[in-house]
């Protein structure tokens, strides 16, 4: 089993477009990462290792089938592959920091196998509109989940 990425982060986004890894996350993204668009419009942040197990899973894909032909366009087209600095930060490309809405102010949050980098604000939208739904999911909805 990989590394697991947990809790919420909130660094700053520098002039130059780059972020400050949380320390916690940095020895597993040291060798590499790629960062791609994320459902919700956030940014997900990949370890090599577990971008090359999804992308050959996606190779598994049949090719006749046109959602899947869809997702993996706009999932790898988005992709970029950035190693960090001695300092552990890493440049947000220019269209990725676009499509996630990104200000100065973001939220890291540990997502399991993945990282998610959001715009503070969207982050605290979001989190309190599914908090509510968190807080009345029950066994029948997600069985055997806790």
């Amino acid at each position: 089993m990989g590394p697991v990425f947990l809790g919420t982060h909130s660094p700053r986004l520098d002039e130059k477009g780059r972020i400050i890894l949380p320390a916690k996350f940095r020895e597993e993204l040291a060798e590499g990462l790629v960062l791609t668009r994320g459902q919700e419009r956030c940014i997900y942040v990949f370890s090599q290792k577990e971008f090359e197990r999804i992308h050959e899973s996606m190779r598994e894909a049949p090719l006749s089938s046109k959602q899947a032909r869809d997702y993996i366009r706009v999932f790898l087209s988005g992709a970029s592959d950035e190693v960090p600095d001695k300092q552990g930060r890493v440049t947000i490309p220019p269209a990725l920091r676009a499509y996630a809405g990104l200000g100065r102010e973001l939220a890291v949050i540990g997502a399991g196998t993945r990282a998610e980098i959001w715009d503070a604000d969207a982050w605290n939208e979001y989190l309190n509109e599914k908090e509510a739904v968190f807080s009345e999911t029950d066994d029948d909805n997600l069985p055997g989940f806790i």
